[in-house]
């Protein structure tokens, strides 16, 4: 009987590991850090090698698809009505009219399943130039879409047919247009509202869109509005006995406890703000960017509790520190790619850098980990493929064309890229 049950839970175990090396639910994948280390994308493609499908979609976005089961999502804004233009010291866009739209595609053809249009706007706020009206990113589970359009609105679809479920609105001046994408831990959708007039996180009833808890962050010592934003997306973590959503923002960065929404800890990074990079954990070192002007990357120590002492901060570095672009960590090394293209590997314990390499390019999207190797997304549309490691090891430059923002998904065998016009399967031979 007992070695019944043992084979029953290998069953498990081993299908489990098989759905999880298949799925990519949300922003940076099943762990929110970049990692899909089961995966194995392709090493080598181009607009006529190792593509399964392209599809191209409606409108422009730069939200990531997420992938389930046969199907993936995404969402996207028809824009009508475009111009560029300087606002402030901000390259900006904006629009007469916005469409939002969620989309479901088949994962085998790339066909579109369903449609369904979550709002019309006139005169929406502008955007920046490298942002857009549809950037955060869903969250999908089994039977159930979590898509957040900011300040435009936060909604619960079912996921085979788009239904809308419910729909919630949280007003908030993003300045430059949303970015933060929701979490989901247990039964709440955790948003980060971090805009010029008010900063705080919020979680949601996911069954019901009624707010469980809001926790305001902690005070910006600034009289500016446009220095309290950012746009950093949590992640949620287990360290120190105790469950960890750490979530940067404008000045400070804080642990907050997902049940309830009171801090665990908090940490002051300066006078940082609009930090699009998001954090990462590994080693007992939560690891984040502190945003423009001047970006440092930080390691603190997550076991702390109230505000930390510079004790806590095991280190921190101003060297080529990404902006938007997360770093990802694969065993005892960090690597980030820096807005001005250089890529950089650092011992993840101590900061020290192990190899840089200056690629030339420009880095929007987060980089991903799979299969041993280092994927490096390039707004030209270019991909740096590097061997993990303490040494550098190019294995290929591959281009499709660009822009590319939105950050790619990695799911089973294949690579879901995500262009302004369109959506690549990619898909090496079988190994």
């Amino acid at each position: 009987m007992l070695d019944s049950w043992r084979r029953l839970l290998m069953v498990l175990l081993v299908s489990s590991a098989m759905r999880a090396d298949t799925e990519w639910p949300r922003f940076r994948g099943p762990t929110g850090d970049g990692l899909a280390l089961e995966a194995q994308p392709p090493v080598l493609w181009s607009e006529t090698n190792h593509v399964v499908w392209m599809t191209a979609l409606p409108g422009r976005g730069r939200s990531s698809p997420v992938v389930l089961g046969d199907r993936i999502w995404l969402t996207t804004a028809l824009e009508r009505g475009i111009e560029r233009t300087r606002i402030g010291s901000d390259d900006m866009q904006t629009a007469e009219h916005v469409t939002l739209q969620v989309l479901c595609l088949d994962r085998a053809s790339g066909k579109q399943v369903w449609q369904t249009t979550f709002r019309d706007i006139d005169h929406p706020d502008p955007v920046h130039w490298f942002n857009s009206w549809a950037t955060p990113t869903p969250v999908i589970e089994p039977d159930r879409l979590y898509v957040d359009f900011g300040t435009m609105g936060t909604a619960c679809l079912e996921a085979a047919t788009g239904t809308v479920l419910w729909q919630v609105q949280l007003p908030l001046d993003h300045q430059v247009g949303p970015g933060s994408s929701p979490v989901l831990w247990n039964n709440s959708l955790i948003l980060v509202r971090d805009g010029r007039d008010a900063q705080y996180v919020a979680a949601l009833d996911k069954t019901t869109g009624k707010t469980a808890w809001r926790t305001d962050r902690p005070p910006i010592n600034t009289s500016s509005p446009n220095l309290k934003k950012s746009f950093s997306t949590p992640i949620v973590v287990q360290h120190a006995g105790r469950t960890q959503l750490i979530a940067p923002g404008a000045h400070w960065t804080v642990a907050y406890n997902p049940a309830t929404g009171a801090e665990h800890w908090r940490v002051r990074h300066g006078d940082g703000f609009s930090i699009g990079t998001c954090p990462v954990f590994g080693h007992g070192l939560a690891f984040f960017g502190t945003g423009c002007f001047k970006a440092q990357l930080w390691a603190v120590r997550a076991d702390g509790d109230g505000e930390l002492t510079a004790g806590q901060v095991a280190w921190k570095t101003l060297r080529q520190v990404p902006v938007m672009s997360s770093p990802v960590l694969v065993g005892d090394e960090l690597y980030w790619g820096a807005d001005d293209g250089m890529v950089t590997c650092a011992d993840a314990r101590t900061g020290e850098i192990r190899w840089q390499e200056r690629t030339g390019e420009t880095f929007l999207a987060s980089p991903l980990a799979a299969a041993g190797r280092l994927y490096f997304f390039a707004h030209s549309g270019k991909t740096i493929v590097l061997q993990a490691g303490t040494a550098l090891v190019k294995l290929a430059e591959n281009a499709l064309p660009g822009p590319v923002v939105a950050t790619p998904a990695a799911a089973g065998r294949s690579l879901f890229l995500r262009t302004d016009s369109r959506l690549y399967r990619l898909e090496g031979p079988p190994r």
